[in-house]
């Protein structure tokens, strides 16, 4: 690896059990913004956003365990495990404090869960089309039944190669060398696998968040979501957005924002509204 990557400069946390967990790292002291990705994806999922957060600030991508160049998991994917490891991670940068957490999809959900825990000094979140439990979907037969679906067949799929054609459609406006760690490391039958892992634990984890909500006092949190349906998406996108401004009015600080021209992936359809969100949540 490179010290020249769009990301900044490499490095790696060894945790308590022998992993490594792979991160990027640009710029020193803080405030730093900790970018956290969806469910299967690594951290290669913004590179339209980071290389201008990190103009405003010290900006830090990491790979989840399973996912990008960071070793794979052993034992369960789930939220509290999610958790810890980035509680490890923000343990090693805590002269780079406060933080700043942004959270795509899944992600949105991790930062939640470890900024309700106050462990940290956290100045915001920004949440980007966050998974949100105040969707009723998730919880309904047919939606239930669609994660068990994407359980059974999502490593078939990728050995079959059809995943891979998924990943050719996406983040193809990023950098060269962030698209290519993209095509090299998610949608592949390793990044499946690491999504049938923590899909298994989902809809627990999501009832968990419904039934313990946190108000997160005391840290601004922005709620960005995709109000632009597809196809696929003509009953859940609606329900997506009620649910987000439900989440954005139940936080103590909270604030829904609207991405009109993105749909689940805003940070690679409307990029300057993410790092607008980032950048307000900075004070810059």
């Amino acid at each position: 690896m490179t010290h020249n990557h769009t990301y900044g400069s490499p490095a790696q946390l060894t945790l308590e059990d022998g992993r490594k967990l792979h991160y990027w790292k640009h710029g020193e002291g803080g405030p730093t913004v900790v970018f956290e990705s969806g469910m299967g994806f690594s951290g290669y999922i913004w590179g339209q956003v980071q290389p201008e957060v990190a103009k405003l600030a010290s900006t830090v991508v990491y790979d989840r365990a399973g996912l990008g160049r960071s070793d794979d998991r052993k034992g369960p994917s789930d939220l509290a495990a999610a958790v810890a490891d980035l509680a490890a991670l923000l343990r090693s940068l805590s002269s780079q404090s406060p933080f700043v957490l942004v959270g795509a999809s899944w992600g949105g959900n991790i930062i939640r869960a470890l900024a309700a825990e106050a462990e940290f000094p956290i100045r915001g979140l920004v949440l980007v089309d966050q998974s949100d439990e105040n969707a009723p979907e998730y919880f309904e037969p047919e939606g239930r039944k669609r994660f068990e679906s994407m359980t059974k067949f999502m490593v078939p799929m990728a050995k079959l190669g059809f995943y891979r054609l998924i990943g050719l459609g996406v983040g193809k406006k990023q950098p060269k060398d962030v698209r290519q760690d993209l095509l090299t490391y998610d949608f592949t039958v390793r990044s499946a696998q690491a999504m049938q892992a923590e899909i298994k634990g989902f809809l627990q984890d999501m009832q968990s968040m419904k039934d313990n909500p946190s108000r997160l006092e005391g840290v601004e949190v922005s709620v960005i979501s995709g109000t632009k349906v597809n196809w696929m998406e003509k009953k859940q996108r609606p329900a997506v957005n009620r649910a987000h401004k439900l989440t954005a009015e139940s936080l103590a600080q909270g604030r829904f924002v609207k991405a009109r021209n993105s749909g689940h992936y805003v940070m690679f359809d409307e990029p300057e509204l993410v790092i607008s969100e980032i950048a307000r949540v900075l004070g810059v």
